[in-house]
């Protein structure tokens, strides 16, 4: 039984958790998706959902999560979503605290303002058609090196990137019904 945790601080905690469990039914794959808040579990996967990093970071220091994660980063995948991709860099524009498990650079909030979101039809590597994207006051990686990859981009801005067994996106795949991020998140297992 596969157990994949989702942070549970702030963002699309229920959404992702229901968004696991249904790509999980897709791919018949036997298992469930439980909320992170007080203490780390064991789990199989990982995901970091947006809100604000510099709450969810402090949120994850407070607990003692934050240790946990950079202690099992090397063992299971972890996907970061908007805040959750601020987390994973190395380097940031603003005064957070990451996990540092990625060789990025992210700038916050890049894309504008709340009233500055939107969607789009997004190119993904090794996706056989665009995945319908959705910013919401979203940050920008700003560059990538090392082992770290781009898998996507608008115009020229990287908005996802894969290391070894990390992902981060800068965008909410939770808030579509396209299950296809999610399903390549649970093949990275």
């Amino acid at each position: 039984m596969i157990k994949v945790g989702v942070t549970a601080f702030q963002g699309d905690v229920e959404e992702h958790i229901i968004t696991v469990e249904r790509a999980m039914d897709s791919m018949g794959i036997e298992g469930r998706a439980i909320p992170i808040r007080e203490k780390m579990v064991d789990v199989d996967a990982l995901i970091i959902p947006g809100g604000e990093s510099t709450t969810i970071s402090s949120l994850m220091i407070k607990t003692g999560i934050f240790e946990e994660i950079k202690k099992i980063a090397d063992d299971i995948p972890i996907m970061g979503t908007c805040a959750g991709c601020i987390l994973l860099s190395k380097e940031v524009d603003y005064a957070v605290k990451t996990l540092e498990l990625m060789d990025m650079e992210v700038e916050r909030n890049a894309f504008g303002r709340q009233k500055d979101s939107f969607q789009c039809s997004l190119d993904i590597e090794g996706f056989d058609k665009p995945f319908p994207a959705v910013f919401i006051r979203a940050p920008l990686i700003k560059r990538v090196w090392g082992n770290c990859r781009v898998m996507a981009k608008i115009d020229n801005d990287i908005v996802m990137a894969k290391e070894d067994n990390k992902l981060a996106l800068t965008f909410h795949p939770e808030l579509t019904g396209d299950l296809r991020i999610h399903q390549y998140f649970l093949n990275m297992l």
